[in-house]
């Protein structure tokens, strides 16, 4: 029998207290946010065309 994966939590995001940040360390926390969210849409479109190579490969003709 295969055990079915049970989703995990999406991790939950705190957000910086960002009130006594300058100029410059808002736009370094700025650069850092958008960097890991390409990171994360990169993850995401990995694994989405990984889900179509495989839908793809036991596609029935």
């Amino acid at each position: 029998m295969i055990e079915e994966e049970t989703p995990k939590p999406a991790p939950r995001f705190v957000p910086a207290s960002i009130d006594s940040w300058g100029v410059a360390e808002l736009h370094g926390y700025i650069a850092a946010l958008r960097a890991e969210i390409s990171r994360a849409e990169a993850a995401i479109a990995t694994r989405e065309a990984h889900r179509g190579a495989a839908d793809a490969f036991f596609r029935r003709p």
